[in-house]
């Protein structure tokens, strides 16, 4: 349908020299590790991870240890974006159960430490694969690390949240319904021009949502360059801004947007030769591990899913036109907007 807009150099892995915009000063930040963190040590150096995150991301390496800070980006924020506090409340409950993330250190809210709230976790050393085709890897290598992130998603959605002390951290129930109405209003409030499939979709949609309602914790990005792998194991999740209480089928379709945005990934006999899974059988692995059948309401989540990047899309282009897109790539990524819906209502056309 379209090609996934993704960044696989790699000059997005590792540390930098903090940017000047992003630099703060050492000894507040040493006075609270000392009071939060036993033994750590003299903090030695102060990195920052090139990779995109919204949300500021640092090596803390120590005397004694290396740590993530993980911290609101300055300047004027919408209210409810770059949440690091619920990112470490999702993060800290999650640490004691079959999900692989980070030991965290703390929450600090006090703006004075340096210049904007952050938490502090461990640092999980590891390999970050940015191409979903895994070009260094051998066939077998690549088998590994799709089965291994299958189970990561299909563990996340097998938490009990209410057990784990999350049951506040979103709404529980009608999550897809709520969806559809969110991105419909943000493209509506962001729309350049009229696209038919578009209109199409926003009617068709909320006539079309399945009665399946369940509720987990959804990770609302959940994607392989998201991940830290050692020896083709997940060992760390990372960037949980975007988590919730939601339905997981929706979440864990939207991870697999890859079949069909890639071109690649349509192609069944290359992935055979290359040792990764088709589409079906990526999903039937899912449902190994959850005993969910998804065969049933599969399409309507591949819609739903298209719909909302699309939406996303439709938001950069808003953002180009009011001469606010940070990005170069920004026009470039939100035309896709146009073979998206298209795709999105072609499958609804075949199917429904």
């Amino acid at each position: 349908m379209t090609e996934e807009f993704q960044l696989n150099d790699d000059t997005y892995t590792g540390t930098k020299e903090v940017s000047e915009n992003l630099k703060f000063e050492s000894k507040l930040l040493q006075e609270w590790i000392n009071d939060n963190v036993k033994d750590s040590g003299n903090i030695e150096k102060i990195e920052q991870f090139k990779g995109g995150q919204s949300n500021p991301t640092y090596k803390i390496s120590t005397e004694n240890n290396a740590y993530v800070l993980r911290r609101k980006p300055p300047g004027k924020l919408l209210p409810k974006a770059h949440a690091v506090d619920r990112e470490y409340k999702v993060i800290t409950a999650l640490y004691e159960t079959d999900v692989p993330v980070p030991k965290t250190y703390g929450l600090c809210e006090d703006d004075s430490v340096v210049g904007t709230p952050f938490f502090l976790m461990e640092y999980v050393d590891g390999t970050v694969y940015w191409d979903h085709m895994l070009p260094k890897c051998s066939p077998e290598e690549r088998a590994l690390i799709y089965k291994n992130k299958n189970k990561v998603i299909a563990s996340l959605h097998s938490v009990d949240y209410k057990e784990v002390g999350l049951e506040d951290y979103g709404k529980s129930g009608n999550y897809v319904a709520r969806q559809v109405n969110t991105w419909t209003r943000q493209y509506l409030a962001s729309e350049t021009e009229n696209i038919d499939e578009m209109n199409k979709l926003i009617e068709w949609l909320p006539k079309n949502i399945p009665e399946d309602d369940e509720t987990s914790i959804v990770h609302g990005d959940f994607r392989l360059d998201n991940m830290i792998y050692s020896n083709f194991d997940v060992v760390g999740v990372l960037d949980w801004e975007l988590s919730t209480l939601g339905h997981p089928i929706a979440d864990f379709c939207y991870h697999c947007l890859t079949w069909r945005t890639l071109p690649n990934f349509h192609d069944h006999a290359k992935l055979k030769d290359l040792g990764i899974p088709n589409e079906m059988q990526y999903r039937d692995m899912y449902s190994e591990q959850t005993g969910k059948d998804l065969s049933q309401d599969w399409e309507f989540y591949m819609v739903y899913s298209l719909f909302k990047v699309a939406a996303i899309c439709q938001g950069i282009l808003g953002r180009v036109r009011d001469g606010t897109a940070a990005s170069k790539h920004a026009e470039e990524r939100g035309m896709n907007v146009f073979p998206l819906s298209k795709g999105a209502w072609s499958i609804v056309e075949s199917n429904f």
